[in-house]
């Protein structure tokens, strides 16, 4: 085989993987902060964020909010950028784009 060239089961063995370590990484960290076993202060952390929006979720909703929908957002993005990289190198779907 010749230098810098793969196999695309190669190619879809690595990216996809690699996107869901980024989505367990994101879930584990937001998770483990949410129960204080996280990232400590000052450093920021989504999940810090809606542990102490808890108290305050009647009084100001948006303080849980925005930190939620960052996450979604990044799992979502990180898991539809897997996808996308999947199609690209899956050479069976060339000629459905």
């Amino acid at each position: 085989m010749e230098h810098g060239r793969e196999l695309p089961e190669e190619r879809d063995f690595v990216h996809r993987p690699v996107m869901l370590d980024e989505v367990v990484a994101i879930l584990a960290e937001a998770a483990l902060s949410y129960l204080g076993l996280g990232v400590q202060p000052p450093y920021p952390s989504w999940g810090r964020m809606l542990s102490e929006a808890q108290t305050l979720l009647f009084l100001a909703p948006q303080l849980a909010i925005y930190p939620g929908l960052c996450i979604v957002t990044a799992v979502l993005g990180f898991n539809l950028l897997g996808d996308g990289l999947r199609d690209l190198a899956d050479p069976r779907l060339n000629g459905t784009r």
